[in-house]
């Protein structure tokens, strides 16, 4: 008898939604090809960005490389969730279960692709357009090879659109869905203390945030926040979020090209804004940059025939409940689980599950995540008043807090199941 013939699904975006997607679906029974842009895997963060993991997440990253303490080694922990404000000497709230766990983007995107045949992976290769088949049973992706302008044809049986909040795949279903400006921009840097753990600098900041190593530091001034957390390899990763008029973005990209000029007059606001300790660490750290905060209104429809989107794709959403990572890791094990539960014969009711599933819970999280960023940036919301570092009540500071994510604990029981233990 001759072998049966895998399902093939084509993954457009090799980031941590489309990485992690690909271990999900291998694992469903799939074959799986992954179109990445850029020209080869990164050996550095291309957003200098740290990222928090839920224990899910961990639980679902340590399964697809096969040894949990990989990720372990290779991350830090954050068993505190504080909110502060310095300006005011006040701790707001202080969560001591925090259980999540601190990574730096390119480690765990690493970590995710050494786990994989490299020839999955399609490096250099720009969507361009795709088909799906009159019978909707099969899908051709046409991508263009950025180092020689061959035009390439990729047939599949499944379009897994990772392909980012700007994602073209999803605009080709939803042309008039328009990313939502959040009020704000956020500027980050990641510090790099080796060599250094006995500068001022190092010495001040743990003396200013005497848990870090352990604790996600949110700190709260008037109209504005910053966060600070440590990362593995003695690094510092640090994110301000300033009010702001939207800046016009060129590209699509929504991080934003800095200057020297624009560098500059951050550090000195930042001086007037923030304790010594962090104004001096904002003004050490090389290489910083914009990132523009967008989201979506949530969308009622991720998947069209066969064709499913996960990531930032599915749910564009702002950075304040340490969602997008764990959203996306999710959104893979989901999809894996219904394709596996289906078969490929049965796509269109693996697809329709996976949207009923997932649909739901982003909906009310992009939600939740929307109000967090407004109350710390003291911006208006329908139902309160902007929040005020000194008159803040009990119940005002408790909804900073990250467990009032919905569904912060939720194991579904479908993925409960297909990765247990």
């Amino acid at each position: 008898m001759a072998p049966k013939i895998k399902p093939k699904a084509v993954v457009v975006g090799g980031s941590i939604a489309g990485i992690s997607c690909a271990h999900a679906l291998i694992l469903a029974g799939w074959d799986v090809v992954v179109l990445e842009k850029t020209y080869a895997p990164p050996t550095g963060s291309p957003t200098g960005a740290g990222l928090g993991l839920d224990p899910l997440a961990q639980r679902l990253i340590g399964s697809w490389i096969k040894d949990p303490q990989l990720l372990h080694n290779a991350t830090l922990p954050l068993t505190i969730d504080q909110n502060q404000a310095t300006e005011v000497s006040r701790t707001l709230t202080r969560d001591d279960n925090f259980n999540f766990r601190a990574a730096y983007w390119a480690d765990l995107h690493s970590l995710l692709y050494k786990k994989l045949p490299p020839s999955l992976f399609l490096w250099g290769h720009l969507l361009l357009s795709f088909c799906v088949s009159s019978d909707k049973k099969s899908v051709k992706v046409k991508a263009k090879v950025l180092q020689t302008d061959e035009i390439v044809e990729v047939d599949g049986d499944l379009l897994v659109a990772a392909d980012g909040c700007l994602s073209l795949i999803r605009q080709s279903f939803l042309p008039d869905l328009k990313l939502r400006y959040s009020g704000y921009c956020a500027w980050r840097g990641v510090f790099d203390f080796s060599g250094k753990e006995n500068s001022e600098t190092v010495i001040g900041i743990r003396k200013a945030y005497p848990d870090l190593g352990k604790c996600l530091y949110f700190d709260l001034a008037s109209g504005t926040h910053i966060v600070l957390y440590e990362l593995l390899n003695k690094k510092f990763n640090w994110i301000w979020y300033i009010n702001q008029p939207e800046p016009n973005l060129k590209g699509n990209s929504v991080t934003m090209k800095v200057n020297d000029e624009m560098i500059q007059n951050m550090q000195q606001d930042a001086e007037k804004v923030w304790n010594p300790a962090f104004a001096r660490l904002v003004r050490e750290t090389k290489d910083p940059f914009i990132n523009v905060i967008y989201d979506s209104d949530p969308l009622e429809q991720i998947s069209w025939d066969n064709v499913v989107l996960v990531g930032d794709s599915a749910h564009p959403t702002t950075p304040h409940g340490l969602r997008s990572t764990n959203m996306s890791v999710l959104d893979a094990a989901v999809l894996g689980a219904c394709l596996e539960k289906w078969g490929a014969e049965d796509l269109d009711s693996a697809l329709k599950e996976y949207q009923y599933i997932r649909v739901s819970v982003i909906s009310k999280q992009v939600l939740h995540a929307r109000r967090m960023g407004r109350i710390k940036q003291g911006l208006d919301l329908d139902d309160r008043r902007p929040f005020d570092l000194k008159t803040a009540t009990f119940e005002d500071c408790e909804e900073l807090q990250q467990k009032n994510m919905p569904f912060f604990d939720h194991v579904l029981a479908l993925v409960d199941s297909h990765y247990a233990a």
